[in-house]
């Protein structure tokens, strides 16, 4: 199963009009510190050796992530660490180590494609819970868990600014996953690549933090969306007892992470810059949410509904009343034939659910350019309204 949000990008590629971009969730390429990637990469390439690398990662990145998970009140240790092509690959092998055909897995509804198309091709059955304003439902779960009579293998959530809903998973509710989680002997696999980018309200602790070293939590992170997709570097961090399986399963797909960008990601953060340049993230985000907010309140007013990310990338919006009769997927259309593209509810649920919803990425435009694009999502969202009649 591919991914509807990856394929989106070859799919804009082709377009020769104008398309105000809400769909990909990547980093705006303006806060994106491309010249210091530039100067790095140069160091790099004459320093750096062009072999293969240690499967586990480069030792300077693998102290660079004890140090900076310390700084984040999250310590870890070198033998739970292992670096990643990215977010993704984190995803994959927990995947292919824990999930066999026919296992229950559980993810949150609506939930990252990515992440749900991976438990697929590894033959799971999937089950799906829904959400509200404080992330996934922990008595719903309880409830279908109890109705089927079976115990998932594997719990997937992304706990902060979920994508693509933007909620956060509450204070209570990670404590009783953590509670089930046990009961059920269910692994919970921590996907989160926004908890750096939170630019309102308190900070929620980490399952880490609720549960240090527990063996039923992986943890998947990434540079990705703190410094450069492109990179593709991330990490597990996982319980010691897994990192031989994690070596050997990533040792079947690509041997190493790329080893001068490991480099140039360790090299960024040794330089000092790494927290500051967070904070310009954290500060930019904020604002270009909030104009989001302003221009959805402007060209759509009370014919939707979103929901009020604290951090992060995305927001989730539903329609309301006779809008809610129109099909995202055909609005999606309409939208970028108008010039202006979003990811519709029914991509983001393995089942095919949210008819009436679709995902906006807040992050990757200007104000001017999130303005544009509400301009013509209004005027696509008229046109959908007309073929219906109303």
């Amino acid at each position: 199963m591919g991914s509807v949000i990856d394929s989106s990008t070859s799919l804009l590629a082709a377009q020769t009009h104008d398309i105000v971009r809400f769909a990909m969730g990547a980093p705006a390429a303006e806060v994106i510190p491309t010249d210091e990637f530039r100067r790095l990469a140069g160091e790099v390439l004459d320093d750096s050796s062009f072999t293969y690398g240690a499967t586990e990662g480069e030792p300077g990145l693998l102290e660079t992530i004890i140090e900076l998970s310390a700084q984040t009140g999250r310590p870890t240790r070198p033998e739970r660490i292992v670096v990643t092509s990215g977010g993704m690959q984190g995803l994959d092998i927990a995947f292919k180590l824990f999930v066999d055909p026919g296992d229950l897995v559980v993810v949150e509804s609506p939930t990252y494609t990515n992440g749900s198309g991976t438990a697929l091709s590894y033959g799971a059955e999937i089950l799906e819970i829904p959400m509200d304003d404080d992330g996934m439902d922990i008595e719903a779960l309880e409830a279908q868990v109890g109705e089927l009579g079976r115990t998932p293998r594997l719990i997937y959530t992304i706990p902060n600014f979920q994508n693509p809903s933007g909620t956060t998973l509450s204070l209570e509710r990670r404590k009783r996953l953590l509670e089930l989680a046990h009961e059920w002997g269910s692994v919970i696999l921590d996907d989160d690549p926004y908890g750096e980018l939170r630019f309102a309200g308190q900070e929620v602790p980490s399952f880490a933090e609720l549960s240090p070293e527990d063996p039923l939590v992986l943890s998947v992170r990434t540079f990705s969306k703190v410094l450069a997709p492109g990179l593709r570097v991330g990490w597990v961090d996982a319980d010691p007892r897994l990192r031989d399986l994690v070596i050997a399963a990533k040792q079947a797909m690509d041997t190493c992470t790329n080893v001068p960008n490991q480099h140039v990601v360790e090299r960024f953060i040794r330089q000092g810059g790494y927290q500051e340049h967070l904070e310009g993230l954290r500060t930019e985000y904020r604002r270009r949410k909030e104009a989001m907010d302003a221009s959805i309140a402007r060209h759509l007013g009370n014919r939707v509904v979103t929901t009020d990310p604290q951090g992060g990338f995305f927001l989730w919006v539903t329609l309301q009343g006779e809008d809610a009769r129109i099909s995202t997927s055909r609005l999606f259309e309409i939208a970028l034939a108008e010039g202006v593209a979003f990811i519709p509810g029914p991509a983001l649920s393995p089942s095919g659910r949210f008819q009436d919803a679709f995902r906006l990425c807040f992050a990757s435009s200007t104000p001017e350019r999130t303005e544009e694009g509400l301009q013509r999502l209004a005027r696509a969202l008229d046109i959908a309204r007309a073929e219906l009649g109303g």
